[in-house]
């Protein structure tokens, strides 16, 4: 038992940490491009270009997990971090010798690099497929979203506190803490796969594979469900910041607050609360209730006032999150084989960088052509439609221990 627990912990502390360093950027990003004269699509741009190369590394971390073990690729991707945060840094000490679109150029370039070894999450999804039983694989990966969670709370906190004395001083500590993690990963970090245990797939064969698991009863439906609310959600996400520097004049540190509280729910509802709903109501009800939720934040985002209805739907969007992420993440993985976990979360992984990819990217473009209410009543929609499509085709959802239940009712 004491083993089985083991291995969790140590992901869940580098999971963390690898998080931090990323919150940390989420407040400042905004107003680093902002500084280079980015227009409202070139901001979003930044969170579009992390996706595009998320969405290229995933499937081949993955795979790589699953032929050379999980320990390796965990390594490797939190090293890239390191020199990915202290180039953002570096835009900033270099800020006042640099043109316009040369500094805009060098935080394109590091946010590139971060995507890249930020695919690392179908890697941290595959270790706990290894270490749960089915019936606990929810629970499992509901404890890794508490970790993206509690990133997303210390993380954006201290990149508004540090940002009091400068951008460069948080995005340097960030790379600081990234070299913290590297160190505490390898020691700490055990591997849960035999390395060579899966075979090699030529590089040809990934879309075949893709195809393959799109065949999976049930598979397919969960992938585009998830492309969709993800979707959804990051233009949310790239557009927030700058619909409350528009409409209420909101610097960094108010944006870190209203992220902090974001993650606040999502370590909520993802650590403590979604064990104990999939055990009563499944992961199937789950995800539909949050799909729900999200759509309802959606269409009042907007609207509300500040700051106390700024801060209301953002915390109930992140409430439907955390029903969506995990439920979500559990039902693929339970159609899977458990050769091909790494896989098959690589693809999942990569539908997700699709949805970052689009969302932001349609974000800022809504946001530039009719202005804010667009990217959120966009967003609203797809996720009603996307409700239907679910209630429709997961009706008949098994898993290898028999249907996933649902809520009464």
């Amino acid at each position: 038992m004491r083993r089985a627990k083991s291995p969790l912990a140590a992901l869940f502390l580098t999971v963390f940490i690898d998080l931090v360093g990323f919150g940390i950027l989420i407040p400042l990003q905004p107003y680093l491009a902002l500084e280079f004269h980015a227009t409202n699509s070139g901001v979003t741009g930044l969170n579009w270009a992390y996706s595009a190369a998320q969405f290229l590394m995933a499937p081949i971390w993955g795979r790589l997990s699953d032929r050379i073990g999980r320990r390796p690729v965990m390594l490797v991707s939190i090293f890239g971090s390191i020199f990915t945060q202290a180039l953002f840094g570096a835009t900033q000490l270099w800020h006042h010798a640099l043109p316009a679109w040369g500094g805009l150029t060098l935080l394109y370039v590091a946010r590139i690099g971060a995507g890249a070894c930020g695919a690392n999450v179908a890697t941290a999804q595959a270790y706990v497929a290894d270490v749960t039983p089915p019936e606990g694989r929810a629970k499992g990966m509901g404890l890794i979203g508490a970790a993206f969670g509690l990133g997303f709370i210390v993380g954006p906190a201290l990149g508004g506190g540090l940002d009091h004395f400068g951008h460069a001083v948080p995005l340097f500590f960030a790379a600081g803490l990234s070299l913290v993690n590297f160190v505490l990963a390898w020691g700490r970090l055990p591997e849960t796969v035999k390395p060579g245990a899966a075979p090699a797939a030529p590089h040809r064969a990934r879309l075949r594979e893709l195809f393959s698991a799109l065949g999976v009863p049930g598979l397919g439906a969960l992938l585009a469900v998830q492309f969709a609310v993800v979707w959804s959600f990051s233009n949310m996400e790239s557009t927030m910041a700058l619909m409350v520097h528009d409409r209420f004049g909101w610097e960094a540190k108010q944006v870190a607050g209203l992220f902090t509280a974001a993650g606040v729910v999502l370590v909520i509802f993802q650590g403590g609360l979604v064990g104990r709903l999939t055990a009563r109501f499944g992961e199937r009800a789950l995800l539909f209730v949050g799909i729900a939720f999200e759509a309802i934040g959606m269409a009042l985002s907007p609207y509300v006032g500040a700051p106390l209805g700024v801060y209301g739907a953002i915390c109930w969007l992140a409430a439907g999150s955390g029903l969506c992420n995990p439920s979500l993440s559990s039902l693929i993985s339970r159609q899977t084989d458990p050769r091909k976990q790494g896989s098959t979360m690589g693809f999942a992984s990569s539908m997700s960088s699709l949805g970052r990819i689009f969302g932001p990217l349609w974000g800022g473009l809504a946001y530039d052509r009719w202005l804010y209410p667009a990217p959120y009543l966009s967003a609203a929609a797809v996720l009603g439609v996307t409700l239907l499509f679910g209630l429709v085709a997961l009706r008949k959802l098994t898993t290898g221990t028999g249907p996933v239940s649902a809520a009464p009712g």
